[in-house]
């Protein structure tokens, strides 16, 4: 579109401001300009038709035929003009549209919890993307993912939501058949369930003592599973040892489907992010359900698995 036109198209606005106004003192006031420049646009417009559009007199402005038809269409134009500056606004000041949000499986039941005020948004649609693998948000159009664990350098722009509590853990009935582990190494003779397989079939395992020390494992897995939700339901079926990180596996711990394995000993905190894949002016949707998922975490007890840990070994 050429200079040429564009200056065409403002001069059709300010024509459909000018018959909205009902006359060209109105109309500037409206536009922020004078009535000299409204009736110099409007004079370019006549000669640029070839045809009057206005009949001037000192009490009123009326439309000629011409200027009738030509009406209709300036202002669907100026309305069009306005209606996309509308949905933008509320696309940048109300959340709307669709919302992709890509989290880990276990996540599911959290999300229902942290989530819920976004009810209250009609015009909004969530689409939940539930897997323990890594997906690319480029391509899978995801506006959020909550991903936990340190982040690997990318062009993703990170929000760190909070801090995730790891419990180790076992069913009584595997406990009873293999005993209790009293300390770290004991572990190594253990069957060790694995949530995020390897290339090495073998996961480490940080952990620290009563009194500050430290213990590093490498532990080969004798089951690995991609999903969280399988690795909670050996670990209740008596399979072996694994870590607690979903929901699923707070509830059993506190009701004593699972019950914590050196609990003396505590795993290192997993940092949880919430990361989008542009930087910059964000929508509504996004920025909102960023603000809901800080605000959610930060009410969050960090030690509710630990708590539930402590309630089942107490019991």
């Amino acid at each position: 579109m050429t200079d040429k036109s564009l200056d065409q198209l403002k001069r059709m606005a300010v024509f459909a401001e000018v018959v909205a106004a009902g006359s060209l003192t109105a109309a500037a006031r409206r536009l922020g300009m004078t009535p000299s420049a409204v009736s110099q646009h409007l004079r370019q417009l006549e000669q640029a038709l070839g045809l009057a559009l206005l009949h001037r007199s000192t009490r009123r402005l009326t439309l000629t035929e011409a200027g009738e038809r030509y009406h209709a269409g300036c202002a669907a134009m100026v309305g069009a003009a306005r209606e996309a500056e509308q949905a933008l606004v509320r696309l940048r000041d109300e959340p709307e549209g669709e919302l992709r949000l890509a989290a880990p499986i276990g996540f599911g039941g959290l999300l229902a919890s942290a989530l819920a005020p976004l009810r209250g948004h009609p015009r909004l649609s969530l689409r939940l993307l539930l897997d323990d693998t890594v997906i690319d948000l480029i391509e899978q159009r995801v506006d959020i993912a909550l991903r936990v664990g340190q982040l690997a350098d990318s062009s993703l722009v990170a929000r760190k939501l909070g801090s995730m509590t790891r419990v180790l853990c076992a069913s009584p009935a595997y406990l009873a058949e293999r005993d209790w582990p009293a300390h770290p190494q004991d572990l190594l003779q253990h069957d060790w369930l694995a949530s995020r397989p390897q290339n090495t079939g073998a996961e480490m395992l940080e952990l620290e003592g009563p009194g500050g020390e430290r213990e590093i494992l490498r532990l080969d897995a004798r089951v690995q599973a991609s999903q969280v939700t399988a690795v909670h339901a050996l670990c209740v079926a008596g399979w072996g040892i694994s870590m607690a990180v979903s929901e699923d596996d707070r509830q059993a711990l506190a009701d004593g489907r699972l019950l914590p394995v050196l609990p003396s000993w505590r795993l290192t905190d997993m940092p949880l992010y919430a990361v989008t894949p542009r930087r910059g002016e964000q929508p509504a949707k996004v920025r909102h359900t960023l603000d809901l998922l800080a605000a959610w975490f930060a009410r969050q007890d960090n030690g509710g698995m630990a708590a539930a840990a402590r309630s089942a070994n107490a019991a």
